[in-house]
């Protein structure tokens, strides 16, 4: 784990090129201050420099994340920007962002779970959009959110800041897993990609952003551009000469 002061509630442990950051601000259950915020740009910054394979974020204590720092906005003019940059360096970022989530997520801290690409919890995780029962809505949440999930799936939440539990959550595709094992999910995810080349998992995970954003001909143009520029590409090579002799492919770093 990183030194850092006694006080920090963002920390960073790099293990085996797996970057697991860890939400510990358990006073206000996670909520999103502004050094909770800043303090997660800087663990992003740390594992980018380390080049880490893929990004874990996780919790400690009851509650992934409890939503904005109430008392932080009631006593000063609102600054969204540096967490709507949390959100986009999640979902921008070419390595996979997974979150382990074994306590409850409300409001902004669905978000925050949204914008990464695996969303591995508990199956007694509890959910709700609480923003209209303060008078405020579900604003700058609902770009990673409706990219996961259609508008008139999530509509009944967003409107009446009902919770809902971890199967509905899956059902309409705001999780990708739910297991009584999140520690043991989120490894095996993160060896599958260790086991895959890194510049492809990195096209790949632009390719699911980008595709259902476009035209079929276009999407079919860029992505058969794609396909034979990664088929003679160095990592081919190496995957397939890996597959005829029945090895481990030995990625180059990139």
């Amino acid at each position: 784990m990183t030194d850092a002061a006694t006080d920090e509630v963002v920390h960073l442990a790099i293990d085996d090129g797996i970057a697991t950051i860890t939400l510990d601000s358990q006073a206000n259950r996670n909520a999103l201050s502004r050094q909770l915020v800043t303090e997660a740009h800087d663990r992003l910054d740390a594992a980018e420099a380390a080049d880490a394979r893929a990004v874990v974020l996780t919790h400690a204590g009851p509650a992934f994340c409890a939503g904005a720092d109430l008392k932080e906005r009631r006593t000063g003019p609102p600054d969204s920007g540096p967490f709507v940059d949390v959100l986009r360096r999640l979902m921008d970022t070419p390595r996979p962002t997974i979150a382990a989530i074994d306590g409850a997520v409300r409001a902004g801290g669905i978000g925050l779970m949204a914008a990464c690409d695996l969303v591995v919890v508990a199956p007694t995780v509890t959910f709700a959009l609480t923003e209209v029962r303060i008078g405020v809505a579900a604003a700058i949440i609902s770009v990673p959110i409706l990219r996961r999930v259609a508008p008139a799936q999530i509509a009944a939440a967003m409107l009446t800041g009902e919770a809902f539990d971890a199967d509905a959550a899956r059902s309409i595709g705001l999780v990708s897993h739910v297991s009584d094992d999140v520690a043991g999910t989120v490894a095996d995810l993160c060896s599958g990609v260790r086991a895959g080349a890194p510049r492809a998992v990195a096209e790949t995970k632009a390719m699911l952003h980008r595709v259902p954003a476009l035209a079929r001909d276009d999407a079919f143009d860029e992505m058969r551009e794609l396909s034979e520029r990664l088929f003679t590409g160095p990592d081919a090579a190496e995957g397939m000469a890996a597959f005829a002799e029945k090895r481990r492919p030995n990625w180059a770093a990139d």
